[in-house]
Order: C-alpha cells, then structure tokens, then sequence
C-alpha cells in the first residue's frame, strides 16, 4: 500500500538526553503552491535542531512534509507553521529551521525561522587547530 502524506509527526526518546548534539537534515524536495497563481514552488528546508527528550522519525518528516504539495501558502507563512508544527511535537533545547525557495520572477526567497528553549544556552564553540598534511604547517 502507498504510503500518504500526513500532519502527524512521529517521535523518538533521544537515545543520548543528557548530552547536546546537533541534528541536521537537509530536505532538497519540499513544494507547495502559490496562494496567488496556484503555480507549484519548490524549495530545499534545512533543518537543524539540538533535540530535549524526543527526536523526530523521518518517514514520519517525510510524509508531514510531503502533505504542503497541494497547499496554498506564502513561503513566510509555510516555514514558521513547519518550525511550530516541529517544537510543538519534539520540544527542543534549539531548532532552526532554513527554506530556501528557488527561483520565481528573478528572486530567490529565503526563510530562516528559529526557537530555544526558555533557559537553554548552548556551550562554547571549541575550535581546534588544523594540521595542513601537505605543508606540514599547523593553520
């Protein structure tokens, strides 16, 4: 039977809730439509989030994503209804959440939308030295 789309997002426990890790999925087939002509847009949705105590089941994501095929919606309408649709299911420590549309009359649109968790702050950025192989050279 084929699968359908659905808004129903299905969760995971994290396997690793007392640490922070950074999940990142990148989604190159999103469309909707224009609520204006009804013509289809398409664009790629970057999803980072730090997840709490749930991360999100990917067939699910697929299939949630897959039902704006038919929808009429702005793109600033679309992705801040995905970002909320995503914390209200997982509840995450962070989420950011990137759609970039292609190109429609000479004009490229990006969103970017994002959510942390009341008194959550990342740790510091670590940043280690590289060693150049092929200088032999520390950068």
């Amino acid at each position: 039977m084929p699968s359908r789309s659905t808004k129903k997002l299905e969760t995971f426990p994290n396997p690793m809730p007392k640490r922070d890790y950074h999940i990142h999925m990148e989604i190159p087939e999103f469309t909707c439509l224009c609520p204006k002509t009804g013509q289809p847009d398409f664009a790629t949705l970057i999803l980072d989030y730090i997840p709490d105590k749930k991360c999100v089941e990917l067939k699910s994501l697929k299939l949630y994503i897959w039902s704006f095929r038919d929808k009429g919606v702005f793109h600033e309408a679309v992705t801040n209804n995905i970002l909320d649709d995503l914390i209200a299911a997982l509840k995450p420590r962070y989420i950011r959440l990137i759609a970039r549309f292609y190109v429609r009359g000479g004009i490229f649109t990006n969103v970017t939308v994002e959510h942390r968790k009341p008194g959550w702050e990342p740790q510091p950025t670590v940043f280690l030295k590289e060693f150049d192989e092929q200088s032999n050279v520390r950068r």
